[in-house]
This record gives C-alpha cells, structure tokens and sequence, in this order.
C-alpha cells in the first residue's frame, strides 16, 4: 500500500459527548430504511465503477480506469456484504470475475511488495470461499498467508511483519492487524492450532509495541533501525486491531480482549473525528478516503458481541448511526449518488473508489447490524 499518511494525532478536547455518561446531542432521524440506502449505494458501486476486465476501476464512469490492488479488496468486500444480505445474484457474478481480473492487473500474480496488500486480498478472498465453499479461494489465500508470514522477523523491533519486502525494518499497525485477523479466522475455519498462535503472537507484540493501553490509541508504526514510534493514529488500523481483539475474543472468551475492544473503540470516536458533526474524520483522498469505512467493518463486528458494556454499547451505536445520517444527509451529491473523502460534504468532481467504497461500508454496515440501531 504506497501510504504513510502523516495525519497530526491532535486531541480533540472541544466536542460533543466526551464522557460515557453524557447526553447525546444528535438527532439520527431518517427517512429511509438502511437496506433501502445500502441498496442504492452498493448498487451503484458496481456499476460505476467496475471495468469489464475484472476489476473496479480508481475513479467513478470511466473518469479513471487506473488500477489500485488494495482498494479493490474493499470494493469486493462491499459486493460480498450486498450479496450476502440480498442473496441476488447480481452482485456473486462478479465474485469469479475479479478472482481472475485483480490477479492479471497485479501483474499475473496475487503476490506483491506491500504485505498488507496481500493480507486485504487475502481477508476478502477468504469471504469469497466462505461464501461460495468454491477451492480456489481457499487456494489463494494459502498461497498468500505462506507468503505474508515470511514477513515476520525479530531482527528489528524483536518482532511484528514488516510493511513491505523492501523495507524489512519498517513494521506498521497496517502489516500487523490485517495478518492477524486473517489467522485467527483460518484458524476458525481449520481448526490448526498454528494459526492461532500466530493470530495471538502478532496481537501481542502490537499490543506491546504500537498500542497505547491506558488511552486505546492504535499507532501507525516502528523504526525498527531507531526504534522509533510513529504516533499518528488512524482510523483504519485502529479498526483492524479492534478487528483482532473481537476474533481473539470469540475463540477464547478471553474478557482482555473485550476491554482492548472497547478503550480502541472509545478511543477512536473520541478522538479521531470531526467533532463539529461527531462523526469519523476526513483523512484524506486517495487511499486515507477508504479508512474510516474499514474501522466501521469491524466496529460493527464488535457491536455484535455479547457483552458489552450497557453504557458504551449504546454510546457506540448512536456514533455509528450519527456517521450514517450525516454521511447520507450531508456527504452525497445527488442525485449522482457521488462520495468524497468527508462524510460531511458532497465531493468536487467525480468520486474514488476509496471514498466511494468506505461510505458503502458504513451503509452495509448499518443494514447489517440495523435491527439494533433502530
């Protein structure tokens, strides 16, 4: 993924709703359904975007036919979240096209210099065989996984994956979280121990060394030829650690896993937003468009366990519905059905599959878990 996003990690100490406790001051009202607006997104996605060689293109209506790897895992992703709430086989006649289509832009492989590139295939990849039970998923993400955990290495900063092959001494929250998840799910589907102990190894060595306990900041990444830390926090891997403490905290029902969940979740929807619309922030275009749609997956995954404290669970889920609202109400042109890197303000110009695939995640994310937010 060719981003270090240097984004300032100021506190925001000036916002509505700092405590647990406090009154909520937002009105979420709205009048269509979420499955009536992620219908209308996701569906627009494809078609907007998708290029008949296989792959979603950078930009909406042919403005961009260009090809980014990472993206189009979370636009896959997007596309696997349609069909699973719809069942149409609108969406699962693309699933093969991009299989074959994403391995041919790559350059006729699934591998790639950016370990975290290969994990976000992998993880989506891994949707598709869960999805379909069709082999050759399952095949490729063998294939990568074999490939990402030659990433780990304890020469520089006693461990973690580094961010890219080239670059063995650079170990980031974006090589480190994904991998994680990815092996606590193989181990779901496998039952091989061995995945397992990876799952846990890499989330205790971020643990020790790019998370901050007492706050529940996810920092971007380690020096390991200085040993220093990055401290920037961003959405995305705040989400994909939070991602790992949820599937380490199915397996095991371990309750440390459930209070890393709950600080990395606090965390970022206090301090990573747009405190003015109390909603995720702007991180940029280009590929920091797509991170709060990323940490919005697996907020949701979260939300769905059992257990959660009474007082957060639904401080949680008025931040998700509020990000909804604004970014449905505020964050679209219509009626060209257009999505920027703010979910407060329409895009100039056409949109990027980045923008465009985030806000479709927090769409379906809604209308997955809308039983409960309603």
């Amino acid at each position: 993924m060719k981003k270090i996003v240097m984004i300032s990690s100021i506190l925001f100490l000036l916002f509505g709703c700092t405590k647990v406790e406090d009154t909520y001051l937002y009105d979420d009202a709205i009048q269509e359904s979420w499955t009536e607006i992620a219908d209308q997104v996701s569906s627009k996605m494809v078609t907007g975007f998708w290029n008949e060689a296989g792959y979603f293109n950078n930009a909406i209506n042919q403005s961009d036919l260009g090809f980014q790897y990472w993206p189009n895992a979370h636009a896959m992703d997007v596309v696997i979240d349609a069909y699973l709430r719809t069942k149409d086989a609108k969406y699962s006649t693309y699933f093969n096209k991009w299989f074959e289509g994403v391995k041919v832009k790559n350059g006729n492989t699934y591998y790639n210099v950016f370990y975290d590139d290969m994990e976000w295939n992998a993880l989506t990849m891994l949707r598709l065989y869960e999805t379909t039970k069709e082999q050759q998923y399952l095949d490729a993400v063998l294939l990568l996984w074999k490939d990402i955990i030659k990433g780990w290495n304890e020469q520089f900063a006693g461990g973690g994956l580094a961010w890219r092959k080239d670059m063995l001494y650079s170990k980031n929250a974006c090589s480190n979280g994904p991998a994680s998840i990815l092996a606590a799910r193989l181990y779901n589907l496998t039952k091989d121990e061995n995945y397992l102990t990876w799952a846990k190894k890499i989330y205790e060595w971020q643990k020790a060394t790019l998370y901050n306990p007492s706050s529940g900041a996810v920092y971007d990444n380690i020096n390991g030829e200085t040993d220093a830390v990055n401290q920037t926090t961003l959405t995305y891997n705040q989400g994909t650690f939070l991602g790992t403490a949820v599937e380490l905290f199915k397996i095991t029902k371990d309750q440390t896993y459930l209070v890393d969940a709950q600080k990395i979740s606090y965390y970022t929807i206090t301090r990573c937003i747009d405190g003015g619309n109390n909603i995720l922030r702007d991180e940029g275009n280009g590929d920091g468009a797509l991170f709060k749609g990323i940490f919005i997956r697996y907020f949701v995954d979260y939300l769905n366990l059992e257990g959660i404290n009474a007082d957060y669970r639904a401080k949680f889920e008025k931040f998700l519905v509020n990000n909804g609202k604004i970014a449905w109400t505020k964050g679209t042109s219509l009626p060209t059905l257009f999505f920027g890197s703010s979910w407060s303000q329409p895009p100039v110009g056409n949109s990027e599959i980045t923008a465009y695939a985030s806000a479709a995640m927090l769409f379906e994310s809604l209308a997955r878990y809308q039983t409960k937010v309603k």
